[in-house]
């Protein structure tokens, strides 16, 4: 669906209301939707989890969400709205400090009931101030540089410019320079050869308002009909189809003149995810039904001899999924609760059932979690006093956000960056939670997750140079606590390259956690091997289960 309305272009637009701050958000959100696969691909890392355009699209969208319904002419009173939504709604880091220009914005609008250019430029400085005190040790060549030279743009043109379309051009133009000259302040970008990604991010929600006033076409559906939608795994499992998932369908064809590609052909008329493969004597069907006799039925009638059938009910594996997710979200405990960010079902029980976790929040390497997700987490729990595991470097500042908004409970981060640190942390809970205030607890968690080293395998998303370290898209790649560090032909050879980088020998455990694509045979096989080249340490092998990474690695 298109924009259902479209701002005639103005040469002057001298003040904003509420309506028009609200159609401008939505063509902001808009056009970084369009984009946000444009923003990813920025990511320094050429490693799955590169989301930055996804992060600050959701966050964007759960702001819009937040106004979608709302008919206000005031100004103040929907950038309010819009700032609560994007502050809840903030994923990762981009989309935290994406959250906090917006509250910033807001600050300066408060009670204000018409935007112009003096309030435009006043509140532009209040967003970018907002920015750079949510983190910590700001970094220039980053999203937060490319928004204060915007903004200084903005204010050295509006004494003597009162139209908004004229600065909002400034803004963007100066903008695009800031980020042009990124990769100069940020040496790892130049290595690279991108521009940061947040500080593009940022620029395509501020174009998609300009291109707005300019009446210009942003070719996509309408932000209304996106905002309804929920984001987050449950969301994410529903079948499309009305029907539920089906069936899955495979069986051998045994006989004689077969056409294959007429077999292939029928069968993607009766159902889909069609793989049809063999010859004139024996073919492999798989396909997805919500009739599983018809694909049978077709090649008998063909005259084929079936072998090897297995039929699988793709619905009923789907509600066990769900059922199974929803017994495992919580646990009761006494005392200090600790909430853990995890994705795979096996990291998942272990943090719940072995570990003593209250709570786990799905998340991990593409997956960041909201501040909201945090929210809604901790408000499920009766305990007053919480601990929160963000074991990402990418989710800590969403925790954080978190913590600072409960005001009636005690909540702290101890900001893992890597699954074996939050485990290594959870041991030191397990020692000390009957012992320790939560103050302590949080400062001996920390100091136990500083003591073990990650190392990440994937498959490298795009071609890079990185740490004077070429790859190729689709390589195996190896990351040494967040440093890409070893690139190769296979995972078990990668696996290899890490162990003897960290100086293996010289620590006591090496934990393989294996992902959903390793089996458990190919798993014991690498851990067997491994075992004898390594033999001064003893090798752990657990079923991680999770996505994108078939191996990390623990070593402590």
């Amino acid at each position: 669906m298109e924009f259902e309305t479209v701002m005639t272009p103005q040469a002057n637009v001298l003040a904003c209301d509420g309506h028009l701050l609200k159609r401008l958000v939505e063509a902001g959100l808009v056009w970084l939707e369009v984009n946000q696969e444009r923003v990813n691909q920025l990511n320094v890392f050429p490693v799955p989890d590169g989301d930055t355009g996804t992060n600050m699209y959701l966050t964007m969208r759960k702001a819009y969400e937040a106004v979608a319904d709302l008919d206000d002419a005031h100004v103040g009173q929907m950038c309010a709205a819009l700032a609560r939504g994007a502050l809840v709604g903030a994923r990762g880091n981009s989309g935290v400090i994406l959250s906090q220009w917006w509250r910033g914005f807001a600050q300066a609008l408060e009670n204000e009931p018409v935007l112009d250019a003096s309030l435009f430029a006043r509140a532009c400085r209040s967003a970018v101030e907002m920015a750079y005190r949510a983190v910590i040790r700001p970094v220039e060549g980053t999203i937060l540089t490319v928004t204060r030279q915007a903004m200084e743009a903005v204010a050295e043109l509006a004494p003597r410019e009162p139209n908004l379309l004229a600065l909002f051009e400034a803004k963007v133009a100066m903008g695009y320079d800031a980020l042009r000259r990124t990769p100069d302040l940020l040496p790892v970008l130049k290595e690279v050869g991108v521009v940061d990604s947040g500080g593009q991010g940022w620029i395509f929600i501020i174009e998609g308002m300009l291109r707005l006033m300019r009446g210009e076409d942003i070719h996509l559906r309408s932000a209304a009909a996106v905002a309804v939608q929920r984001p987050g795994w449950e969301m994410a499992l529903q079948p499309e189809d009305e029907q539920g998932y089906g069936y899955d369908v495979q069986f051998l064809m045994r006989g004689q003149g077969f056409d294959v590609a007429a077999v292939q052909a029928a069968i993607s008329e009766i159902g889909w995810s069609v793989l049809v493969v063999g010859d004139d004597n024996l073919i492999k069907v798989h396909v997805h039904v919500h009739d599983p006799g018809a694909p049978l039925s077709y090649a008998i009638r063909l005259g084929a001899v079936l072998d090897d059938v297995v039929i699988e009910n793709m619905q009923l594996q789907y509600e066990r999924y769900v059922q199974e997710r929803h017994r495992h979200e919580a646990r009761p405990v006494d005392g200090v609760a600790v909430i853990a960010v995890t994705a795979g079902e096996g990291l998942r029980r272990l943090f719940l059932q072995d570990l003593g976790a209250a709570s786990v929040v799905s998340g991990g390497q593409t997956m960041n979690p909201s501040t909201e997700d945090f929210l809604a987490t901790i408000q499920s729990l009766p305990n007053t006093e919480i601990i929160l595991l963000p074991n990402n470097p990418n989710i800590t500042m969403a925790a954080e956000q978190a913590a600072a908004l409960c005001a009636d409970k005690r909540v702290r981060v101890v900001p893992t960056r890597s699954i074996p640190q939050g485990i290594s942390a959870m041991f030191a809970y397990l020692n000390d939670r009957d012992s320790l205030s939560q103050p302590e607890l949080v400062e001996a968690m920390a100091a136990a997750a500083r003591m073990v080293r990650t190392a990440e395998v994937t498959t490298a998303t795009r071609a890079a140079r990185l740490n004077g370290m070429t790859v190729g898209a689709g390589q195996i790649i190896g990351l040494l606590d967040d440093r890409l560090a070893a690139a190769g032909s296979s995972v078990e050879a990668v696996v290899r390259d890490l162990l003897r980088q960290m100086g293996t020998d010289k620590y006591e455990l090496v934990t393989l956690y294996y992902g959903i694509d390793v089996t458990q045979a190919e798993a014991e096989s690498l851990s067997q091997a491994l075992q004898a080249e390594f033999d001064a340490v003893e090798i752990h092998l657990v079923s991680g289960g999770q996505p994108l990474y078939p191996y990390i690695i623990g070593v402590e």
